[in-house]
């Protein structure tokens, strides 16, 4: 039986086998930015369980951009020859890969959530101080971060690009640029965080400068034939903050960058909005951007169970679906997706003897 959410993507040249994406999910298991054994078995069983995409957790351009100290990196090129071997096996497997590059501005220094994730002072052990537009807070209990001058705004433009180029070394066939959930690049956007009176603030023309001259320096340098997604938070969910029609905005934009898939978030701005989670609870988003802009949208958020998913697509609501906590639960997910699909999906042929049939 034919459905869509085990139909062949292609974008540029690049095909993904489904429309199942493994969404970028930080494993804080490392405390030197270098990818080891967690990450091959943790990735690499995602890419045997069968989904079309895997994208690495989001890696830190710079250690200042990491959001915590057991962050994963690809500042160095000794981090970006940790990763090849994890591609390559991934690639083994049919799955395309992904990675995510990012930098943690107001939200960094701070301890991984699995061990409490409060915020890391300065003077601390471990601790860094963090950078954003202006110098205010994320939250009461974070340290104010440094409002990027002249010189700061320059080194991450050339960090994102050296991190793409790092990134194209390990083998990875699709880069993501992370503007979402309050880190860097979505701070400059929102109207929360971003307080400038210089170019870089006020109207939205300026809010949105930073990303799309850092979109533009990465396009340069990652090649043609390869596709570039960018991961935005569709709105803030806070009143007077970033919303659904500058997204749309930022997405024309994107698109005119050469940006070629727009991976639909939201919130992640301020740790008290208020978000309706639910089954599909951003879904909209990535509806409403596909619609108003014409580009590929990726939706995300709650996607749990195979028939959501595939109604998710033939009602074009997205052109691919990204799970995250569903698939730290279940590796296999698409394999078990399949098979409540009526689709007869192959097996690898390690596990083929367990694979239910009629």
């Amino acid at each position: 039986m034919s459905r869509r959410l085990f139909s062949p993507w292609t974008l540029r040249s690049i095909t993904l086998r489904n429309r199942i994406c493994v969404a970028p999910m930080c494993q804080y298991s490392t405390p030197d930015g270098v990818a080891h054994d967690w990450h091959m078995v943790h990735l690499g069983s995602r890419a045997v369980g069968g989904a079309g995409l895997v994208m690495v957790e989001a890696a830190s351009i710079s250690p200042e951009g990491r959001i915590s100290p057991r962050d994963l990196g690809i500042w160095t090129d000794a981090q970006a020859q940790a990763l090849a071997p994890i591609v390559a096996f991934m690639k083994t497997q049919g799955a395309v890969t992904a990675i995510q590059i990012a930098h943690a501005g107001r939200k960094a220094s701070t301890q991984p959530p699995f061990l409490g994730g409060n915020p890391i002072a300065p003077d601390a052990e471990g601790g860094w101080a963090p950078l954003g537009p202006s110098a205010l807070p994320f939250s009461s209990s974070h340290t104010p971060p440094h409002a990027m001058g002249d010189q700061d705004l320059e080194k991450a433009r050339k960090d994102f690009v050296a991190a793409a180029r790092r990134a194209l070394t390990a083998g990875f066939e699709v880069l993501e640029l992370h503007m979402a959930h309050g880190y860097l690049l979505h701070s400059f956007l929102s109207p929360i965080s971003n307080q400038r009176s210089d170019q870089y603030g006020g109207s939205l023309e300026n809010r949105m400068r930073l990303p799309l001259e850092i979109t533009a320096a990465v396009r340069a340098v990652w090649p043609e034939h390869l596709p570039l997604w960018v991961r935005i938070s569709a709105t803030d969910w806070v009143r007077g903050g970033w919303d659904l029609e500058q997204s749309i905005s930022l997405a024309n934009a994107l698109k005119a960058h050469g940006v070629d898939v727009i991976d639909c978030s939201s919130g992640g701005m301020t740790p008290d909005a208020v978000i309706p989670a639910g089954p599909g609870f951003q879904t909209p988003f990535a509806s409403a951007i596909r619609r108003k802009v014409g580009i590929p949208t990726v939706a995300v958020g709650l996607i749990t169970e195979a028939i959501q998913a595939e109604h998710i697509l033939v009602t074009e609501q997205a052109d691919a679906v990204a799970l995250a906590r569903e698939l730290l639960r279940n590796p296999y997910w698409p394999l078990h997706a399949a098979q409540e699909l009526g689709v007869d999906l192959t097996w690898p042929a390690q596990y083929d003897r367990a694979k239910p049939r009629p």
